[in-house]
């Protein structure tokens, strides 16, 4: 599973424009293949800053959205509104051994 965030700074201006496309699409990026999981969270002490937090199945379906037509009418419609670039990353699930398994022979 492949975990992904973007950190969003809109023009305060801005925030009603891009709530009204993330409504509008959300529900249509949930049903992208591969896609497990979306939520939409705004910053406690900024309320232009939001991050979108998603699951994945893999790289590669987070890819393939980035290459649909879906991605391709909302991320431009979205990033004509920030005030700030956006911050996105990718992540998963660390796997910790015990630490006796790291001083055994």
């Amino acid at each position: 599973m492949l975990i992904r965030i973007v950190r969003m700074t809109f023009q305060p201006e801005q925030v009603a424009a891009f709530l009204k496309i993330f409504q509008e699409s959300e529900e249509r990026i949930r049903l992208m293949p591969g896609c497990q999981f979306l939520e939409l969270w705004q910053d406690l002490h900024d309320p232009a800053v939001y991050c979108t937090h998603s699951h994945w199945e893999s790289e590669e379906h987070l890819n393939a959205y980035r290459r649909s037509a879906l991605f391709g009418q909302v991320w431009p419609a979205t990033k004509v509104l920030f005030a700030a670039p956006p911050l996105a990353f990718s992540v998963h699930p660390a796997v910790l051994t015990p630490a006796s398994a790291k001083h055994s022979s």
